[in-house]
């Protein structure tokens, strides 16, 4: 790890959020070097204020630490017990956890620690793909079989996935059969259907960010880009509908060989007003 986080130089004992790498992109199956991202994205980050004109409030007033990148290996198993020991003690310790991917892969480890601590866990997740296969190239675990994980981890029903645009026949096919739900992107209506995910769905919320679900035409630099789909403003509104319940967060897919820096200082600006609106909300409820 070349440097922090932006504004994340908070001891760990004193911090209400974590941030952390997981360079690892070892199941990619079109664009490698998504384990260049999290040094990216921290790289990016540096180029905003701190102060979040959209929120109104100054990051400088948020304590926040960043962990570092774990140790990855070419051993997968042994990548994701890290990864949950870690995500583990930051729950346990009252502070919220912030992955920097790396590949999508990250999430259900992640998603395992924290419905461990929140057992009425649900899961929202923005992706180009429905990543709803049980194996992928001979591979449980790979980034294309995510939702499919998670679903095993939470239960199908407390699983929403947002922005999809790519599936084969057979996937949406089970998926279907099995009653996950999804929302296209392109959907017009997407604050209507974000209250409708509100209305159903009864608890904390960790969101998963795939960089992917956004067109494009805004973020190039990702291991599996997809026309058609979302905007960067409609992640910011899913992110503003579930602040007040998101006790855990990723941002996943940024693929840095493949990028000018847009994509990886869209990725650390997300993440910035993430960090802005949950923590806004946490103060507003005290």
């Amino acid at each position: 790890m070349s440097e922090f986080f932006a504004d994340a130089e908070s001891s760990y004992n004193e911090a209400r959020f974590v941030y952390y790498g997981y360079p690892f992109d070892g199941t990619a199956c079109f664009r490698k070097g998504a384990s260049e991202a999290p040094d990216a994205i921290r790289k990016n980050s540096y180029n905003f204020e701190t102060y979040l004109l959209e929120l109104g409030i100054d990051l400088s007033d948020v304590l926040a630490n960043d962990w570092g990148n774990l140790d990855i290996t070419d051993d997968q198993d042994k990548n994701e017990k890290l990864l949950e020991d870690l995500v583990l003690k930051i729950v346990n310790e009252g502070k919220f956890p912030i992955g920097l991917g790396g590949e999508h892969s990250l999430t259900p480890a992640a998603v395992k620690a924290a419905h461990t601590k929140y057992p009425n866990l649900a899961v929202v997740i923005l992706d180009a793909h429905l990543d709803f296969r049980n194996e992928y190239e001979g591979n449980t675990k790979s980034h294309a079989t995510v939702t499919r994980r998670i679903s095993d981890i939470v239960g199908i029903d407390n699983v929403r996935s947002i922005g999809i645009r790519s599936v084969s026949q057979s996937e949406i096919a089970e998926a279907r059969s099995v009653g996950l739900k999804f929302v296209e992107s392109g959907w017009t209506e997407l604050r209507e259907y974000l209250a409708d995910v509100i209305d159903d769905l009864d608890g904390p919320v960790y969101l998963s960010l795939d960089m992917d679900a956004i067109d494009p035409a805004f973020a190039p630099g990702v291991g599996t880009p997809e026309p058609f789909g979302m905007t960067p403003y409609e992640v910011i509104q899913t992110i503003n509908f579930f602040a007040d319940r998101i006790v855990g967060f990723d941002c996943v897919e940024v693929c840095p060989p493949h990028d000018n820096g847009n994509t990886s200082a869209l990725a650390a600006r997300l993440t910035r007003h993430l960090v802005g609106a949950v923590w806004q909300c946490q103060e507003r409820f005290k």
